[in-house]
């Protein structure tokens, strides 16, 4: 026992010892016993004042008598009575004489003052604060358990987790051998003298496996860790409160560049698009003052709405700046004059007040734009209407000799292209007024298709005109031909020319020719009909029947078809001298199968139409002689009589049972009219279609005294 106890002796007065040169250092000076060097009491003078950073006045600064040493003793111990430090038992004569124990106590009242008394955790006492600030650092190490300031520490892990947990970048806990206890406090003691700059006050055999460590010398010691980490998270905490205030002042500048940086932009915008408008003008067109409608309605969708985002955040960030500022009590910020909101909002009322204008402006613009197109509309409709009128009167009012209507028509058919071109204006205009969406016109009547219809119709009647005068012209040069002939293939021509060109293409002529009762297979119609075309070309230009044609002319001939005047001059061709009476009675005989009268139902079943079966009904005589027995009960006309009647009281059953047109006759055999092509012999079927042909064409012909 008296072993142990001078044992924790010696390891406090060297720890005291130790504590007492760390702080009398700056005074140059040192002790190396306790016992015998604070005797004459120079150097407990010289600690106290460094402690309490006073002067304790004048001193025996070389003490050579007793007495003087008491002095500087007792000016010691008088000072510490005065620092209300309270001290039992202990006297001058103690610390002269050398008193160890007494001495230790003393120290031991000095550092529990001025070294352990400031350590406070929630209000409990100072080995108990300290005690607690321990077992809170070395919490989260399982292998460390801080109960006292004894025991718990001889392993060195709670010195190395003190370490790790202030200093990780100095100790790493997790490497160390935990049953190395001499290795690892011997880190930890030099790790805290050399980087911390704790003093070295105990040695690692005064703690290390010792079954209980001086509990004064290990508070004194772990005392210098806490004020050491303590001193260097107020550091650290100073540090945080800089860089906190730093990091929210730069966050206020930052708002403050940004705000003036977004104000004068915004100024500035607002200013680009007022001076757009004062400098825009309108190009006096729909396309272009709608356009500008579309892009101040656009403006007003998408920018002005940002700006008016803008306008509104940029009040509420300088409102931000100004309460982040008040929070740490610094200057308000007030931004320059030509950027503050008064100037943003003397901006924005002359924006609105322009943007008025702006909108009155091309509202205003674009009804002119509308009342201009009505008018020139009206204007040229107008005047192209009485023009088309005035030709249609013209047309219809001609009279007089042929060549002098034709010369009329010819001049009045030159003057429509021109009709056109204006119509063409017309269109444009129309189009404009379309694209302006103008639907209503109150000063005209007329509408572009109405104009375009209406031209139509006198270009029809100009070239219907023409056409019947040039046809007049061509009929009246072929004298070989009777009046009835004439119109009769005028009307057949005129019928299967479906397009109004005043030609026939290949088809149209095969059928017209099948009309009139002359009928080809495929391939002598097409060498017919290209005969026909090149033999027109060839009389136009004088190059004679005999001239020969390139075949480049002769495709662009055929491709153009046949004129009137090439079928009348073809007809006239292969029907002169053979378009009589008896042929129309040859067809009435093969209508009727050879009997003497016709029934209605004969001539339905040739296929005459009906207007013209009800005319011949009404226009034949009925029949009183013999008939056939499936006959007797329906009427019965006498076409032999109305065909002597219509031929002027010739005899045209002359010959009748043996006299036949080749293109009736069932037999197989075939005749050339005139040089023309021949006709072949069709079966009954086809044979009753074109005698109705032949009945119709003279059906159509009757004189209005015969059909009354």
């Amino acid at each position: 026992m008296l072993l142990l106890q001078k044992q924790w002796v010696n390891v406090q007065e060297k720890t005291f010892t130790k504590w007492l040169n760390n702080k009398i250092a700056a005074r140059n000076v040192a002790v190396q016993s306790l016992v015998t060097d604070l005797s004459d009491g120079i150097i407990l003078i010289h600690l106290l004042e460094v402690l309490s950073n006073e002067s304790l006045g004048r001193y025996a600064s070389i003490p050579r008598l007793r007495v003087q040493r008491f002095e500087n003793v007792n000016k010691s111990l008088e000072y510490i009575k005065s620092r209300g430090i309270q001290m039992t038992n202990i006297g001058a004569e103690d610390v002269v004489d050398g008193n160890r124990k007494i001495i230790l106590g003393l120290i031991w009242t000095l550092i529990l003052r001025f070294t352990i008394s400031d350590i406070n955790e929630e209000g409990l006492t100072a080995k108990e604060g300290l005690l607690l600030w321990c077992q809170r650092k070395t919490a989260c190490y399982e292998d460390v358990e801080v109960r006292d300031f004894s025991g718990s520490w001889n392993d060195g892990l709670a010195f190395c987790a003190l370490l790790d947990i202030h200093r990780p970048d100095l100790m790493d806990y997790d490497s160390l051998d935990k049953s190395d206890h001499r290795g690892n406090m011997q880190l930890a003691f030099d790790i805290a003298s050399k980087e911390i700059g704790i003093p070295d006050l105990l040695d690692v055999e005064d703690v290390c496996d010792v079954p209980r460590p001086d509990e004064r010398s290990l508070m004194t010691y772990i005392a210098y860790w806490f004020h050491a980490f303590s001193a260097m998270e107020k550091v650290e905490n100073a540090g945080r409160r800089v860089e906190k205030f730093v990091t929210n002042m730069q966050g206020a500048w930052e708002m403050e560049s940004a705000y003036e940086k977004r104000m004068r932009e915004l100024l500035r915008q607002i200013a680009l698009k007022r001076q757009e408008w004062s400098n825009s003008s309108f190009a006096g067109t729909y396309a272009d003052a709608k356009s500008q409608a579309v892009a101040f309605a656009s403006y007003k969708r998408s920018q002005k709405r940002s700006w008016v985002g803008e306008k509104s955040d940029l009040a509420t960030l300088l409102g931000n700046i100004r309460t982040k500022l008040s929070t740490y009590r610094l200057r308000p910020y007030e931004p320059p004059s030509d950027i503050s909101l008064e100037a943003l909002d003397a901006a924005w009322l002359g924006l609105t007040q322009e943007e008025h204008q702006r909108s009155k402006l091309i509202n205003s613009t674009i009804r002119d734009i509308k009342n201009a197109l009505r008018r020139t509309f009206a204007d040229k409709a107008n005047d192209f209407a009485m023009t088309l009128n005035a030709l249609s009167l013209t047309i219809s009012g001609l009279e007089g000799d042929v060549d002098d209507q034709l010369s009329h028509v010819q001049r009045l058919s030159s003057n429509l292209s021109p009709l056109e071109e204006y119509l063409e204006v017309i269109a444009d205009l129309d189009a404009q007024c379309q694209e302006a969406n103008i639907e209503e016109n109150d000063f005209t009547t007329y509408t572009y298709d109405e104009l375009l219809y209406e031209l139509s119709l006198v270009k029809t009647s100009v070239s219907k005109k023409l056409t019947f005068l040039e046809n007049q012209m061509v009929a009246r040069s072929m004298t070989n031909l009777t009046p009835i002939q004439l119109e009769e293939f005028e009307s057949v021509f005129r019928h299967f020319d479906r397009d109004g060109s005043n030609t026939l293409q290949e088809l149209e002529f095969s059928a017209a020719l099948a009309s009139l009762g002359l009928v080809y297979d495929e391939e002598e119609m097409h060498d017919v009909y290209r005969d026909v075309c090149c033999k027109g070309l060839e009389s136009g230009t004088g190059r004679g029947n005999g001239a020969v044609l390139s075949a480049g002319v002769r495709r662009q001939r055929e491709k153009e078809g046949v004129g009137f005047e090439q079928f009348i001059r073809f007809m006239v061709s292969v029907t002169e001298d053979q378009n009589t009476a008896e042929q129309v009675f040859q067809s009435f005989r093969e209508v009727a199968d050879g009997k003497p009268y016709v029934t209605e139902m004969d001539l339905r079943h040739s296929l005459i139409p009906d207007d013209l079966i009800e005319d011949l009904l009404h226009s034949m005589p009925k029949h009183t002689g013999p008939d056939l027995e499936v006959d007797r009960q329906v009427p019965k006309y006498d076409y032999i009589g109305f065909m002597e009647k219509m031929a002027g009281g010739g005899d045209t059953s002359r010959g009748a049972g043996s006299h036949k047109t080749a293109s009736r006759s069932p037999a197989k055999s075939s005749l050339n009219l005139n040089g023309g092509a021949a006709v072949q012999s069709s079966p009954r079927k086809e044979i009753l279609r074109h005698c109705a042909l032949d009945i119709v064409e003279t059906a159509g012909l009757l004189p209005t005294k015969l059909k009354g």
